[in-house]
């Protein structure tokens, strides 16, 4: 009998303890939504040039609400979908 990781069967929204720059909540949400880390920073410093800086004030709200990755969470990229079988 192996012991498997569980694996939630949908996907979370979590902060990540590694590939972050300040709290992790935009590499949190570019896993969660499949896109670059760097593209969820890029909107973020646009909306908050665009908002007159409100929009900065989500920053601490979702480092606030979104809870950090677990120590033993698998390595990023999570894995989603099983590989395809390799040609052999």
């Amino acid at each position: 009998m192996t012991s498997t990781p569980h694996q939630a069967p949908y996907k979370q929204l979590r902060r990540p303890t590694t590939d972050r720059m300040v709290a992790g909540v935009a590499s949190g949400l570019g896993r969660y939504f499949a896109v670059d880390p760097t593209l969820v920073r890029v909107l973020f410093a646009v909306a908050t040039l665009a908002t007159a800086g409100v929009a900065a004030l989500a920053y601490p709200v979702m480092w606030f609400l979104m809870p950090e990755e677990p120590a033993d969470a698998p390595a990023w990229p999570h894995p989603t979908d099983p590989a395809p079988p390799t040609g052999g």
